[in-house]
């Protein structure tokens, strides 16, 4: 075996045969060059639109968060912005309430005066009337117009009693004004509920309302029945009593309507 190794050394170099092992700078330069390759690939492919740089994802990312808060603060203003306007509205209402209410008022007042006027002329002659005809509880034969001392003459025993309907009429229609008008004013301060002494007044002003429309009505029904008695099969001779007796409710709820009336009229008045 020495011999033989003896013989390859000799016989290499002459030979061409070496015993160097192999150098692995090919294999280093191999794994070298596929770095770059792969480095220069990832490159190209960022530049080509691939993924971002870390501070354009930030800047995204920031860009995201910002959209995010408007639309977030966006919603989040809708509910006051429906709120404010929601305010806007009532009080655009109240504004036209109170304006309306204090064009009423200087509306309701004067008439209400005139209304008032027009009844105490209305229950004056009714109580003339009514003295004519019946006395102050008289009989049949001791009234004034059977004795012939009627107030303005004898002429108001018999037919319509043109002085007393004519004031009734317009009564009629001063009130029927006034009440509507009364309805028709707004309380945007809910004034009636209030627990002060103005609130407790307008209380006692609107059952009084109720009291002397209900006397209104009623004064109407007697007045039309009284002055066409002969069209329900009454008449003085026979029925003098019956007639009395309808003529003394109409003239006590003439009273009790003008009483409440006036009473209304002084709480809002003084």
């Amino acid at each position: 075996m020495p011999g033989l190794a003896a013989v390859f050394l000799l016989a290499g170099p002459t030979l061409g045969l070496s015993l160097t092992p192999p150098s692995l700078t090919p294999l280093l330069d191999l794994t070298v060059g596929e770095v770059p390759a792969m480095m220069a690939g990832a490159e190209d492919e960022d530049e080509s639109g691939g993924d971002a740089s870390p501070e354009e994802a930030t800047s995204d990312e920031a860009s995201g968060d910002e959209a995010g808060s408007d639309e977030a603060a966006a919603e989040g203003d809708e509910p006051s912005t429906a709120k404010a306007a929601e305010a806007s509205a009532e009080e655009d209402d109240y504004n036209q309430q109170t304006k309306r209410r204090n064009s009423l008022v200087k509306l309701h007042r004067p008439l209400g005066i005139a209304t008032w006027a027009a009844m105490t002329a209305t229950v004056g002659l009714g109580v003339i009337q009514y003295y004519n005809l019946y006395g102050f509880f008289a009989d049949q034969g001791r009234n004034p117009c059977v004795q012939g001392n009627a107030i303005f003459g004898q002429g108001q025993c018999t037919g319509v009693p043109w002085p007393h309907a004519v004031a009734a009429g317009v009564t009629t229609a001063l009130y029927a004004t006034t009440f509507t008008v009364s309805l028709m004013m707004p309380d945007p301060d809910d004034l009636s509920s209030g627990k002060g002494e103005f609130a407790s007044t307008l209380r006692l002003h609107k059952f009084l309302r109720w009291i002397h429309f209900g006397g209104m009505i009623a004064q109407g029904l007697l007045g039309v029945i009284i002055a066409n008695h002969n069209l329900i099969g009454l008449d003085r001779a026979n029925d003098y009593d019956t007639l009395q007796a309808l003529a003394t409710v109409h003239l006590a709820t003439g009273i009790v309507t003008y009483g409440a009336l006036s009473w209304a009229g002084a709480l809002m008045t003084f």
